[in-house]
Parts: structure tokens; sequence; C-alpha cells
């Protein structure tokens, strides 16, 4: 075992995907930005170093204990190369450098894959905005004052604030019914089509607001919309559609951990509920919102989950036998999610950088079970909801991109060419 100030625990969240991943399931989610110019590596690489000395928490490899995984300094050179592969893909130790992120990039664009035991969203778009602020200030050295840069401060805290936060008492919801799967033919094993929905932010806006529902209620509802309309219709679907909605635990509970903090929400499809009418779907959803993001709820939701994790039983299994059991476990939770939504909402930026800044993309890996995730963030008067797919068709995609405009919202569809699509 290294130095007690060399290494830490992984936080419970984290535990997790270690054991669970594979190149066939990633878990490794990306974030790109798109600035107006084109992008040179030195200076990315050497921004990537600057972020990681004020964010050390990143850089971190991991490593193998008798009971669990566990995270340890990591002083490899950066690994910073042109963006060649499919996003989201797994990131192997052995060609990266043992670190747990990636940054590529493509003309203008920096991407920054992370795989999920090292953190999630929120903390993620932390590190990805110090690179782009550390980029900017060394392309452009005279328009950013020494004062500007001094006051950008990060915590680089790390503490488990599941452990500081969850209820010993609480009782977890039980899982209900087993999930709608989308089918349909798959792409070659290892590819992932891409389709980035770029959405007008004020005209969403106003529809949301007429409909009297919150943005990412009416996406969840447009959502569901689709995949009734296309997979769910077509394949004669029984089962629920349920969608996964990650929570970021740090706006119910007082936080500035950096390690994974969050949590989740299911919406199951009910059978009285008329998926043929996006009115009756949009007050499901709505419903479904205001009853599970409660906080006593989400803490229900993440209370069972620690207290697994913390299960004596479960912590005295030497880390060999683990591996098979929350594989096995882990498959089977997953059938319980048709798909997955993740919306990380305003990328705030400091006003002098955003002159640089064209957009941002967030992006989820797919898997054999969630055929395609979905995920959005926003930036100026842009929303970017991106479609990661291991399907051959798009269908949903397409109902998805002709409700918006059916709805009056405008849109510009991109890929990543894996697709033809036409919205």
């Amino acid at each position: 075992m290294p130095k007690v100030d060399s290494w830490r625990r992984l936080d419970n969240s984290a535990k997790i995907f270690p054991i669970a991943s594979s190149k066939k399931y990633s878990s490794v989610f990306r974030l790109s930005v798109v600035l107006k110019e084109k992008i040179n590596p030195k200076i990315l690489k050497e921004a990537v170093n600057i972020s990681l000395k004020k964010l050390s928490s990143f850089k971190v490899r991991l490593r193998k204990g008798f009971f669990w995984y566990y995270f340890e300094d990591n002083n490899k050179d950066i690994i910073v190369e042109q963006e060649r592969n499919y996003p989201c893909k797994y990131i192997d130790p052995n060609t990266n450098n043992d670190y747990l992120f990636k940054v590529t990039y493509w003309e203008n664009k920096i991407n920054l894959d992370i795989f999920h035991s090292l953190t999630d969203g929120n903390s993620g778009t932390i590190f990805l905005k110090e690179i782009v602020y550390n980029y900017l200030e060394l392309a452009h050295p005279q328009d950013f004052s020494k004062q500007l840069r001094a006051e950008r401060k990060i915590a680089n805290n790390t503490e488990d604030d599941y452990l500081k936060n969850y209820d010993k008492k609480s009782k977890g919801a039980k899982s209900g019914k087993k999930a709608y799967m989308l089918k349909g033919k798959r792409l070659p094993f290892g590819a992932i089509g891409v389709i980035h929905v770029n959405i007008n932010l004020s005209k969403l806006k106003d529809k949301a607001k007429e409909k009297e529902v919150t943005i990412t209620q009416y996406l969840t509802a447009v959502l569901i919309y689709s995949i009734y309309n296309s997979n769910y219709k077509k394949y004669n679907g029984k089962k629920p559609i349920k969608v996964c909605i990650p929570v970021d635990l740090r706006k119910y509970f007082k936080s500035e951990t950096l390690s994974n903090f969050f949590s989740y929400i299911t919406l199951q499809t009910e059978q009285s509920t008329n998926l043929s009418s996006f009115d009756e779907i949009l007050k499901f959803v709505k419903r479904g919102f205001i009853e599970k993001l409660d906080k006593e709820e989400i803490s229900k939701t993440m209370s069972a989950n620690v207290k697994l994790g913390n299960n004596l039983f479960i912590k005295l299994i030497p880390l060999f036998f683990k591996v098979g059991i929350v594989k096995l476990s882990y498959i089977e939770i997953r059938k319980y999610t048709t798909t997955t939504f993740s919306n990380i909402g305003r990328m705030g930026i400091i006003g002098e950088y955003q002159k640089y800044i064209d957009k941002f993309m967030m992006l989820i890996a797919p898997e054999s079970v969630e055929k395609i995730k979905c995920s959005a963030c926003s930036f100026d008067n842009n929303l970017n909801f991106t479609f990661t797919s291991t399907l051959e068709n798009t269908e949903v995609e397409q109902k998805f991109c002709k409700k918006l405009k059916d709805e009056g919202i405008d849109i510009l569809v991109e890929g990543n060419g894996v697709h033809d699509f036409i919205s």
C-alpha cells in the first residue's frame, strides 16, 4: 500500500465502475467545447498541465486493493492527441499513461473523455472549463489580466459526501417493472453514432413556459413521445418506457466535492397514460418530476445505494470475488432503464472568455442494454441535445427533431457521419 498522502478511497458511486466496466460498457462520458479558432495542440497540452496543478484530484491512476480499488497519485506525462476514435470509448490505462481521463482535439474542438469513477458531469465541467480558461490565456495573453486569473479559485475537495449525508434509517424504493429495451439492428461492434441537435434556447424556453414545465421536463416528454411513436410502436412494445434522469446532489446538500455526488430519478410510463398525446406525456412527466425531486425521495435513493456499498458482508468480500457478483448485479439493474437523459444545464463562462467560444456538448456512452443515451447542455442561446447510439436506424432521433420543429422550435442537426441523418 502506498503512503497515506499519495492515495485516496473511491467515493460510494465510483466503487462500482471499475468492477462493472469493460470495452463493451465503458462508463465514460465526454464533455466538448467548440472554439472559434483552430486548436494549437502544444498550447492545449500546457493548459491541461496547468489545470492539473490546480485540480490535482484528476492527476491519479486506479490501483487494485484487496477489498476495493483505490486512487493513487499519477506523475506520468499527460497525453494530448488528435481525435481518432469514437467518443466515450473505454479508456485503456496502458495507452493513456494510466490517466482516467483523455484529452483529444479536432480542428477547433477540445474533447475531455472521463471515466465515471473519477468524477461526475458537474465536476467534469469544472475541469473542462479550467482547461479552456488556461488555453485561452496562453493563446491570447494580452486579453486576460493577472488579477482575472488569480480570481479563478477552486476548492480541490474530494470528500465522499455520500457518507456525510446519507440517512442510515432510510429505506429505498423498489425498482418496479423491467423496462422496454430499444430494438433494432446494431452498428458494428465499437461504433457509436452521434447526432447533435442544436436547439434555439430562447424559443425552447418560451415553449416550456407556455406549457408550464421546465426545459428538462419538456425535453424528457419529447424524448418519451419520440420513443413511443417510433421504436416502441414499431416493435409492439409491452413493458414500460423508463427514463433515468441523473440528479446533481449538490443542489440538495451542501457540498463542494469534486468527486461523484449524484443520484437519479426514474420516470416509468403508466398504462393509464395516453402516450400518443404529447400533452398527456407532459402532464405525466411534470407530475413525476415534482414527486421524485422531493429532497426526502432523493435522500431515500441515495441512502439505499450508500447502505449497499457499506454493507459489512459486501465490504469484507475480497475484490476477486466481488467482481463476478457486481457484474451480474449490474447487468440485471440496467434492465430497469430504457434510456438515460442527463441535462447538466448552463455552462457558465466568465464574460471575458465567452467571445472565443462557440458551444459546448456532452455525450454519454451507450451500451448493449441502453442502446441510446441522451445528454444536454447550454451556452449562450444554444442548447445542444445529443443522442449517442449503437443502433443503425435513427427513427427516435428523427421523431425527436420533427416534434421540436412541429412545436415551432428552431433546430440545427449535426452528426459524426455514422448515420445518414436527415431531420
